[in-house]
């Protein structure tokens, strides 16, 4: 593997890991399904479950068409999403750097950071509920061994895109079949359950709760991740084969989605058969759902709560990362260790909810899930009116533009989707006005004029942009000619040895790729706990020996014909390599992969990647 270039695809360890053009048939339609079962589970985390509560046990099945029409409209903006990624092979926030200035970017970023944190903290929040509910694990113990994910989250991306794609699929399994035990207890009756799809508000309280759910419902971070999620798939790049991609990936999103919208239907319609009809009709906590259960289900039914709970947390965690991933690497193009971003998420989760559990108790854990929501709420429209202005865009999307009435509807769902959100804001925002703290007032409106400017900027940029930037991917480029082909030659090659059995391995390699009048450096970082202390000026055994296995190299070498120079370096491993290869102008580096397990590489650090991105030359990495 030869690294040349500075700019990556989307979810890059992934990119069209998934050949779908040598299958037919049924095998094909399968090569497809994936993407939106890990996009579904957004739908269905445990910042939906108290909304879904609220509305079931205080109206019944009043509200169940509300579930639809969300659902509805989660289908058309997933859709969008899926179409940016698969016609132009870009993702939500890469897209929005090609066509936003800088600063406008990094507001941008801010914002989808912000709304990551959020929904990682009510997922962080519903798995600890979910094993205090089955185990009796004190809230505060559950909060903190959610840290333990990590883990698991490198080790799926270790084991490839479909490993992790049936992960999420059998957490999304466990969580349907629970609920559907639960519907089998309830018995509801589904001619009253069917009336519930009849447009209707009992009261003003019911539509609150119904903007509560639509608001819950559409998360920011699903739009980013869908656009990448579909970049999995290797496609035929004709025009027949993105029709048959998009078909085939609506195909996904309508039964995804339509799973989520069933546990969120069935969360309502438990919660009215229930509670409502036995008069229980202020229940919209979720440990209080748990505690009732019993007496009208059962033993059975709050463990199949509990464990469904655990399921949607666990499962959303997995995205909620990759979400950030691809956030921070479109946005800044920048790239970091996929553990050490999982843990900087999770611990900003993970602080603000121990604090309150701390210093005021678990009763205002709720609290915490609302403000969770309220704040997703606040980025949605930033991820929804970029989204609709590129896939509406013909330069860039050529024939795959969507079309006026897709348009229409489109613009129509965001603006009441952002209408509802900003009507909840306010309402969360109102009791601050009432009080008589003049700072936190100040600090709302500077902060309400901020978000109102920036999204009329990201509305009528696009518009009113007299000249648009090129994009860094033609619709369709020209493949029937190579242009400019320019062979390089390397004068100096660069070879980082490890003093095992697979130098011989690297120097080979580093032969093949030099011509008749190129040169070696052959270098080699000595790490004795002397040399990380002393540098050069060591002079302890290993330091001796390893001078005399360099020179031992460079005489072979030169024997053979070779020219060929050693250098030793000290301490930091990646930085003198990097020292070491720019210092002495080499114009590539040989470097070996050991195939660390993820553990290993969390331990010992991950040299290649390190070293490949202090370089500006190309990098060849030989497996070893």
């Amino acid at each position: 593997m030869i690294n040349t270039e500075t700019t990556t695809a989307s979810l890059s360890e992934v990119h069209e890991t998934i050949d779908t053009k040598k299958k037919i048939g049924w095998r094909k339609i399968f090569s497809f399904l994936g993407p939106a079962y890990l996009v579904s589970v957004g739908y269905m985390d445990p910042g939906n479950w108290a909304t879904d509560l609220a509305g079931g046990s205080k109206f019944g099945y009043s509200l169940v068409w509300v579930l639809l029409m969300s659902n509805l409209m989660a289908l058309l903006l997933q859709g969008l999403s899926a179409r940016l990624g698969i016609v132009r092979r870009r993702d939500l926030a890469q897209a929005n750097r090609e066509a936003y200035p800088k600063m406008v970017n990094f507001a941008l970023w801010i914002l989808a950071e912000i709304a990551i944190a959020a929904c990682d903290l009510a997922e962080v929040l519903g798995m600890a509920i979910g094993l205090q509910l089955l185990t009796g694990l004190p809230l505060i113990w559950g909060v903190s061994l959610t840290v333990l994910d990590t883990f698991l989250l490198l080790y799926l991306q270790r084991m490839g895109m479909r490993k992790m794609e049936a992960f999420i699929i059998t957490l999304v399994a466990i969580v349907a079949v629970a609920f559907l035990v639960e519907i089998i207890l309830a018995k509801p009756v589904f001619m009253e359950v069917a009336h519930g799809f009849i447009p209707t508000f009992p009261n003003e309280e019911a539509l609150y709760i119904a903007i509560g759910i639509i608001g819950a419902t559409v998360m920011p971070h699903n739009l980013y991740l869908h656009s990448a999620l579909v970049q999995t798939r290797k496609i035929d790049r004709t025009k027949e084969g993105i029709k048959q991609a998009l078909k085939f990936n609506r195909i996904d999103s309508t039964i995804a989605l339509n799973i989520a919208f069933f546990v969120n239907a069935a969360i309502l319609v438990l919660a009215a058969t229930v509670f409502f009809k036995t008069g229980n009709s202020n229940v919209a906590e979720i440990k209080e759902a748990h505690r009732l259960l019993p007496g009208f289900l059962g033993n059975t039914a709050p463990i199949l709560f509990a464990v469904a709970l655990i399921a949607a947390g666990q499962s959303s965690t997995v995205t909620g990362t990759l979400a950030g991933q691809i956030i921070m690497e479109g946005y800044l193009s920048l790239r970091i260790n996929p553990m050490l971003r999982r843990l900087i998420t999770r611990l900003l989760a993970i602080v603000p909810a121990l604090i309150v559990i701390i210093v005021y108790g678990e009763e205002d854990v709720d609290s915490l899930l609302v403000l969770s929501q309220v704040i997703l709420s606040l980025q949605l429209g930033f991820a929804i009116i970029p989204l609709i202005h590129f896939v509406s865009d013909k330069k860039t999307m050529g024939s795959f533009a969507i079309k006026p009435l897709v348009q229409a509807l489109a613009w129509a769902i965001a603006s009441v989707l952002i209408y509802l959100n900003l009507k909840m804001l306010v309402n969360e925002a109102s009791g601050v006005f009432e009080g008589n703290n003049l700072f936190a007032k100040i600090c709302l409106v500077l902060l309400g004029a901020f978000f109102l400017c920036l999204l009329l900027y990201i509305i009528l940029h696009p518009l009113l942009a007299k000249s648009k930037t090129s994009v860094s991917i033609q619709m369709h480029p020209d493949v029937n000619t190579i242009k400019n082909l320019s062979i390089p030659s390397f004068n100096k090659i660069a070879v980082a040895l490890d003093y095992s059995v697979n130098d011989e391995k690297l120097l080979a390699h580093a032969i093949g790729q030099g011509q008749e009048k190129s040169s070696y450096l052959l270098l080699h970082i000595v790490e004795s706990p002397a040399a990380k202390l002393f540098g050069k000026d060591s002079g302890d055994f290993e330091t001796e020996k390893d001078t005399e296995q360099m020179e031992f190299y460079v005489n072979q070498l030169q024997e053979r014909g070779f020219e060929v120079e050693g250098k030793l370096g000290f301490r930091n491993r990646v930085k003198e390599i990097a020292r070491i290869v720019n210092e002495n102008g080499a114009d590539m580096l040989v470097i070996g992969a050991h195939g660390h397990t993820a553990l290993k590489d969390f331990i010992y650090g991950e040299t290649v990647n390190a070293v490949r991105h202090e370089l500006k030359i190309p990098v060849l990495v030989v497996n070893l």
